[in-house]
């Protein structure tokens, strides 16, 4: 065993052996990889093998495409076998809602190229025959879907990587992993001690355990999962071709064929996590005594799915713990806060996931980055409050919820209310429906009178519709109030602070007293975030951003952080509120001294204002595109100035609004949104915010390179706004844009504008295909619906009420 490594991965399961296999396909040969059992120990032994492409998030799906596509190359590369069967997969639908949610996911798939279809009764009974079609309404079939052998797979990649050049050391356990000064680590193990580069963290069920060797609370945790193997079935030993996978939501299951049988799994309600205190070390290539009492149900009901398995033997009994992250979705990336520490942990379906994740972490530790947006399973995108006592009950709900619908407007009740600002119980005394960004409480809208105080969830149109029309009248005829918590908010401080700001970020720096908005750049070119920087002083600055992007952003910020400059995330300590409309002005000059007048207060003007006992910083821009100011305090103060602010209000018509009023008053000015317009897929170029790039300014901004070239040859595609004839439902995400009988583009988000009474859709096409009044279809649940390129923002088009 070598002492020292460019890369020490630790753990032998299939995601260990991928991330060992992509280094050495980008040109890192001096890796090694540490396990201390047997390569499969763990979950990956027993695993189903099955693989798929469905996913929520279109990168994610991405991803599981490359995966499936990468084991017939690692079969040539190898010579072994991956034991691959590609059958193709239907998911079935007995509801109306189910079935919407198949027809937007085939929707997300015609502009990802994957040829998925949506079958009806007739066309199920004839891929999947052993299927009870009673209520069935339809399918969505992929001919992707398909299992392999997860012993052999995992040993192909283990093989690749050694043709690669890395070294794989077999019954090693590392029992500690410190940090050096410079970066670097020693792994200490029961063999001796590795000097390494970069740590990787696949340990799989043991990820918690190798975490807290350095004090990481990773948050996920392993669930029993339990699957049966059947006797001979002459239903199925008797076709002529291998039956395809057919997952039933329903049923809470999922099937495939074994040989001359089945192989069926079960995702129950009654689920039980495993090892809640920790895995036991000796733990590796054992299973779970049989436990069918918690599967009865489900059992039951795949009797009456799949009449076969009645008369079917059982051959064997797997259940096995797997490992789960609060969402489902794996934990990968570099670790906030810990230099050159990654992670590739709680990967649940290794093998549709897998060599996606090895291919990302790999990109990012190589080159810098990965070549897509990986934010769905980026280890950011939780924060430092997601404790054991979260994780738990979130993982149990994600198990209970695995084939559950998964509604656009679906607020996920585990775990809730926890974390909450000082304003919670007063907005939920005035009828708050609530809503949780980031783990924080946040109001959606305020139920009055016999409007409902729950949002139904649905694909269309949601019983919110008439009280998020009411807050939004409220804000554009008077004025509107709601929290500013939910922003991301930093402060910059030292004497290199404006130079490190220039640096950081591609946009104009302000002078004091004085916000810009700037987006943030990767040295590729594409957006790690779009902000308004506030000028304090000229050593010390306020950055706000997306809230639920702190840990990214933080971890942006701590890896170009040099010279005499501090960054420290005051997100939770920093509120107040944010109040917009015609009469936002009147509303502040009746609780300030200050000079609050148009000309006196300018627009992107920042100022230190008393207002009743505190002295708030108040900047006037507001997201709704309306008059507007927010006001910032510290979270202590809250609710002294919530009454101040509410009292005075009441004879100028001032009103609560929420989330659902905000994203909707936002698309009348075609504002964008992070991780919707806004995201590492995408550059200033394309989206628009390369308005906001200050090229004349002479600092060599990360980067820059990159959005000059793209100025210089110009952005192929373009962020356009559309008015959409929609019926009962709006766009969402990732809608297809079709024009002359082709798909040309992809919706980035939309809704509906009740101050415009129109529904409106955010999306990518040709540039040069954008013109005024374009006329173009937008396939919204199946159907095709016609639409319009706008250019003229449907409230305030020449900004005077904004801006005056």
């Amino acid at each position: 065993m070598k002492t020292t490594t460019q890369v020490c991965v630790i753990g032998g399961g299939v995601v260990g052996c991928s991330v060992l296999y992509h280094l050495t396909k980008l040109g890192w040969s001096d890796v090694m990889l540490l396990e201390r059992s047997e390569l499969t120990s763990g979950s990956t032994w027993h695993a189903a093998g099955g693989f798929h492409t469905l996913n929520g998030d279109t990168n994610m799906a991405a991803l599981q495409g490359y995966t499936i596509r990468l084991y017939r190359e690692l079969e040539d590369l190898t010579g072994m076998s991956c034991g691959l069967h590609h059958v193709g997969g239907v998911t079935l639908a007995d509801t109306p809602e189910r079935l919407d949610m198949l027809k937007a996911e085939r929707a997300k798939h015609r502009y990802m190229g994957l040829e998925t279809e949506i079958l009806g009764p007739a066309e199920i009974a004839k891929a999947a025959p052993i299927t009870n079609l009673d209520g069935i309404l339809g399918a969505l079939y992929d001919p992707l879907d398909g299992h392999l052998d997860p012993s052999g797979t995992t040993h192909a990649y283990a093989k690749a990587a050694r043709m690669g050049g890395a070294e794989i050391v077999l019954h090693t356990k590392v029992l500690e992993t410190t940090p050096r000064p410079d970066g670097t680590w020693d792994v200490v193990t029961d063999k001796g001690t590795i000097h390494a580069e970069h740590v990787v963290n696949a340990a799989g069920l043991w990820a918690r355990e190798v975490g807290a060797m350095v004090g990481l609370q990773l948050p996920l945790h392993p669930m029993e999962h339990q699957y049966i193997v059947t006797d001979d079935i002459p239903e199925i030993y008797e076709r002529d071709a291998e039956h395809p996978h057919v997952m039933d939501p329903a049923g809470e299951s999922y099937l495939r064929q074994e040989g001359r049988g089945l192989c069926i799994g079960f995702y129950e309600q009654s689920c039980r996590p495993w090892a809640v205190t920790g895995t036991p070390w000796a733990f590796g290539h054992e299973l779970l005594p049989d436990d069918f009492d918690k599967i009865e149900d489900s059992i039951a009901f795949a009797y009456r799915r799949f009449p076969v398995l009645e008369t079917a033997g059982v051959k064997s009994v797997i259940h096995g713990p797997f490992t789960f992250a609060p969402d489902g979705n794996p934990l990968v990336g570099p670790v906030p806060g810990l230099r050159n520490y990654w992670s590739a942990c709680g990967v649940m379906a290794g093998f549709s996931q897998g060599g996606g994740v090895g291919l990302t972490l790999a990109q990012w530790m190589v080159e810098g980055e990965p070549e897509r947006d990986v934010f769905a399973m980026d280890v950011a995108r939780f924060g430092r409050f997601t404790t054991p006592g979260y994780t738990l009950p979130k993982v149990i709900e994600n198990y209970q919820t695995r084939f559950s619908v998964s509604y656009p407007n679906e607020e996920l009740p585990a775990a809730r209310p926890w974390r909450t600002t000082p304003m919670y119980d007063v907005f939920d005394g005035m009828g708050a429906v609530w809503g949780q960004q980031y783990g924080l409480e946040v109001p959606n809208y305020f139920a009055q009178g016999d409007e409902p105080r729950y949002e139904t969830p649905s694909f269309r149109r949601s019983n919110a519709w008439a009280a998020t029309a009411r807050e939004v009248a409220a804000v554009r005829q008077a004025v509107g109030i709601n929290e500013v918590q939910n922003f991301g908010k930093y402060v910059v401080r030292g004497a290199a602070a404006r130079a490190w700001l220039d640096r950081i970020m591609a946009g104009r720096i302000p002078a004091p007293g004085r916000i810009s908005l700037t987006p943030m750049l990767a040295p590729s070119g594409r957006i790690m975030g779009d902000f308004t920087v506030t000028c304090l002083s000229e050593q010390e600055f306020r950055l706000t951003a997306s809230y639920g992007a702190q840990d990214f952003h933080m971890r942006w910020f701590d890896q170009h952080l040099d010279g005499d400059v501090s960054v420290e995330n005051v997100s939770d300590r920093i509120t107040g509120f944010q109040i917009a409309g015609p009469r936002a002005r009147d509303l502040l000059a009746k609780v300030t001294e200050a000079d609050v007048s148009a000309e006196a207060f300018r627009f992107l003007d920042a100022k230190r204002v008393i207002i009743g006992l505190s002295e708030a910083l108040v900047q006037r821009v507001s997201y709704t595109g309306d008059l507007g100011y927010e006001i910032y305090v510290d979270a202590m103060e809250q609710r002294g100035l919530w009454q101040t602010l509410w009292d005075a209000g009441q004879d100028v018509g001032l009103r609560p609004f929420g989330m659902r009023a905000m994203m909707s008053l936002r698309l009348d000015k075609f504002f964008g949104a992070w991780m919707r317009e806004f995201s590492p897929d995408y550059t200033p170029g394309e989206t628009g915010l390369d308005r906001f790039i200050a090229w004349k300014k002479n600092t060599d901004f990360i980067g820059r390179a990159a959005a000059e070239a793209e100025r210089a040859r110009g952005a192929e595609r373009q962020l356009c706004a559309f008015v959409v004839d929609a019926l009962d439902a709006d766009v969402v995400a990732y809608e297809p844009i079709w024009l002359e009988g082709e798909v040309v583009g992809f919706c980035t988000s939309g809704g509906y504008s009740h101050h415009a009474q129109t529904s409106v859709a955010l999306g990518f096409i040709p540039r040069d295909r954008v013109a005024e009044g374009l006329a173009v279809e937008i396939e919204i649940l199946g159907d095709m619906r016609p639409a319009r390129l706008v250019t003229t923002p449907l409230f305030d088009p020449d900004g005077s009420r904004m801006r005056g």
